[in-house]
């Protein structure tokens, strides 16, 4: 398979949350705004490049009795990482993005593509399907951010768009509200990919 193939999965055929259906508890819980889906998606992203490349570059020397253990840890690498980035330079949004940064060790689309793909491939491969995954889990938090924060705040990264008469659908900020909008957006993705 080529690399822009392998890429390119990852931004429709296999999007993280819409289509493997991973990644769900950040993509409910931290997506009340554009901006932290952005901020939410960009780190998985770093993590998930990095942790291909190395765990690619490690598969033959890891032993499959403690490969997810290695994983493990080559992950928890990068999400320390991340989130003392985050202290330093976007403190604010560390804030609200709390206990789901240092999760990025546990997230499932990070580990099963450490497990699936990049330690049965060679580094280029590894690194563009973690940044093709890692870019469509971006752009879905980032789309289910916004679709929320537009009616449910009626902002878009925090900048009033609609006019003073706006009645905000508030329901869309809290979590039922992320139930329904995911559920909308994977009906209308399902109807998309029938249409094909």
């Amino acid at each position: 398979m080529s690399v822009a193939k392998v890429f390119t999965r990852g931004l429709w055929q296999e999007i993280p949350p819409f289509r493997l259906v991973l990644g769900l508890c950040p993509t409910l819980a931290v997506t009340t705004a554009a901006k932290n889906g952005l901020g939410m998606g960009l780190a998985t992203t770093f993590v998930l490049v990095c942790s291909n490349v190395i765990v690619s570059l490690l598969r033959k020397v890891i032993p499959g009795k403690v490969r997810i253990a290695a994983f493990i840890v080559v992950i928890a690498s990068f999400v320390v990482i991340v989130e003392l980035v985050m202290q330093a330079y976007f403190y604010p949004l560390y804030k609200i993005l709390g206990i789901f940064i240092p999760l990025i060790v546990v997230n499932c689309i990070i580990l099963g593509r450490a497990e699936a793909f990049a330690s049965k491939n060679t580094i280029v491969p590894s690194a563009a399907d973690g940044l093709g995954m890692g870019l469509g889990f971006t752009l879905s938090l980032t789309f289910l951010g916004g679709v929320r924060e537009i009616f449910g705040n009626g902002t878009f990264f925090g900048h009033a768009i609609m006019g003073e008469a706006f009645q905000p659908f508030s329901i869309l900020l809290k979590a039922p509200g992320a139930f329904i909008c995911l559920g909308v957006i994977l009906g209308v993705m399902n109807l998309i990919s029938a249409k094909k």
